[in-house]
């Protein structure tokens, strides 16, 4: 992924369920305080979409600025 990550949680659709971070290929994800996902490591992403793609709750939108 060239360019820096820009991941977009929306805090109210989130119901901490742990998919995002559990199938990221990267670590990029990790869950905080409240166990929401945050991009702690967004250098390492690849862009592959998985936590988009796969939230049930469609609380995650990443792109690249």
């Amino acid at each position: 992924m060239r360019g820096k990550l820009d991941f977009k949680l929306d805090r109210r659709l989130c119901k901490s369920c742990g998919i995002c971070w559990s199938l990221c290929p990267r670590g990029v994800l990790e869950p905080d305080g409240q166990m929401k996902p945050a991009a702690v490591n967004a250098d390492k992403c690849l862009g592959c979409g998985l936590c988009e793609y796969r939230c049930p709750d469609f609380a995650i939108r990443i792109g690249v600025r």
